[in-house]
């Protein structure tokens, strides 16, 4: 191949008329096409129009050998730079933007956003808040967007240290074992009286995940990007697996006979923990071992694939702060939720928006993690996340509430009524065929958002 392009260099300055341009255009793109497999090298045509040589910035323009110095600046700057696919040098290099690089040390903003919402709820656990009102609140509103921005920073440091899709993967669990203590504490906490306090969350998040977040990717990439693609094997999966464990936890308890719905009986409890750990085990063992390749993002379109990746320290010291940060955020939205239910009843709604509004703030770090991995062309990530974190909300939350129901004795209510049923089934419906293609645009992202605001809608009015 160097041999050929030896060839054109020595086309001189004499050949400089409109039909040696193009003769050489021709020739230089029969080369491109052999070198990387019909893929042209941009711009390496297209300096030739029909006056002649019309060359790039710092290239020259005229005398008497333009031509000798074109087909040279080709040579020197266009080939360097051909794609590895056509098995040239390691050391050339693809067509594309610098890949995203990390500094050697994390930024002060993502360390002092923790210590922010660390500092308020002391200040909110020693009186400070009734002393300032309002405006601690407001303050607590700030620190809890803070902590969010800063998990969502330190999640995407040890994702690109560890790799898809086990990046995802902490990030979902994270929230979720956090989202799950929650619960549980709030169960233990208020008693009995707080049977459908699990139904309730685990429901409006995955309505929230399956529809809200779901939506808002596929229309913001689709906005940006046109036309969107995700590896389909993965995302059948997860699919797959959400319908089964979400019809088993939530619907069938309302059809069982040993005990009359909404709940199951001991030994049915005990074995639909036993079948949702099965389920969402299994889905990991699938994402991250047997079959990984299913949930990796083209290469193509993931450029911080090529960036260097962060070191051991700064991924453990990112580690370390993405926890001290979902702590925090859990914690402050437990914090305001007395100010969300006061405002709630002020409004006149019911008291299930509280739930959505809460679950919509633990959801929050994972949303704009997914959100910004569609809006850089990155979708099979952003529904990695997705799918991810509702598939960890039930397989987590479910088994922990069971156990705390058999071992307190108290009665724990799955099933959801006629009207959740049915958005739920509908949702499930909807992404099955809008993610089975392995295409989406925004049309798909609108059909989801459609359906997240009937949700909201028929939750305030009934």
């Amino acid at each position: 191949m160097r041999a050929k392009v030896g060839a054109l260099t020595r086309l001189n300055g004499s050949h400089r008329q409109g039909a040696d341009s193009r003769k050489l255009s021709r020739q230089l793109d029969s080369y491109n096409r052999e070198a990387i497999g019909g893929l042209v090298v941009p711009d390496a045509t297209r300096m030739w129009s029909r006056r002649g040589p019309k060359f790039s910035p710092g290239a020259p323009r005229t005398g008497p050998d333009t031509m000798g110095k074109a087909a040279a600046h080709v040579r020197s700057r266009c080939l360097p730079r051909i794609s590895l696919v056509a098995g040239v040098s390691p050391s050339l290099q693809p067509f594309r933007k610098p890949p995203l690089k990390l500094s050697a040390a994390l930024p002060a903003w993502s360390i002092a956003a923790p210590a922010l919402a660390w500092s308020l709820l002391a200040a909110s656990y020693f009186g400070l808040g009734q002393l300032l009102g309002a405006f601690f609140t407001v303050l607590l509103v700030l620190g809890l967007f803070a902590g969010v921005l800063a998990a969502v920073f330190h999640a995407e440091v040890v994702a690109h240290r560890v790799g898809e899709p086990y990046g995802t993967l902490v990030l979902a669990i994270a929230v979720t074992a956090i989202e799950v203590a929650l619960i549980v504490s709030l169960m233990i906490a208020g008693g009995p009286e707080t049977t459908g306090l699990a139904r309730d969350t685990v429901f409006a998040a995955v309505m929230i995940i399956l529809n809200g977040m779901v939506g808002l990717c596929l229309l913001a990439g689709g906005r940006k990007h046109g036309e969107q693609t995700f590896g389909l094997y993965g995302v059948s999966a997860a699919l797959a697996t959400l319908t089964a464990i979400s019809v088993l936890t939530m619907v069938l308890p309302n059809y069982t006979t040993t005990t009359a719905g909404p709940v199951y009986s001991n030994s049915q409890l005990a074995f639909i923990a036993i079948v949702s750990l099965v389920l969402y085990g299994t889905f990991v063992l699938v994402q991250t071992v047997r079959h990984r390749d299913y949930f990796l993002p083209e290469a193509a379109a993931n450029e911080e694939v090529h960036a260097a990746p962060p070191t051991a320290r700064m991924a453990a010291t990112s580690a370390a702060l993405l926890f001290a940060c979902l702590v925090s955020v859990v914690l402050l939205a437990k914090s305001l939720s007395p100010t969300v239910e006061a405002a709630v009843a002020a409004a006149g709604a019911p008291k299930a928006l509280v739930g959505i509004i809460i679950a919509a703030v633990v959801l929050l770090p994972e949303s704009i993690a997914a959100y910004q991995a569609a809006r850089a062309n990155r979708l099979q990530t952003s529904l990695n996340l997705a799918l991810g974190s509702a598939l960890a909300s039930i397989g987590l939350t479910i088994p922990a509430v069971a156990i705390v129901s058999l071992v307190t004795g108290w009665t724990l209510s799955l099933g959801i009524d006629i009207k959740s049923t049915v958005l739920l089934v509908l949702s499930i419906i909807v992404a099955t065929l809008s993610l089975g293609t392995g295409r989406t645009t925004v049309m798909q992202g609108t059909v989801h958002l459609v359906i997240f605001a009937v949700y909201l809608f028929t939750t305030i009015v009934p």
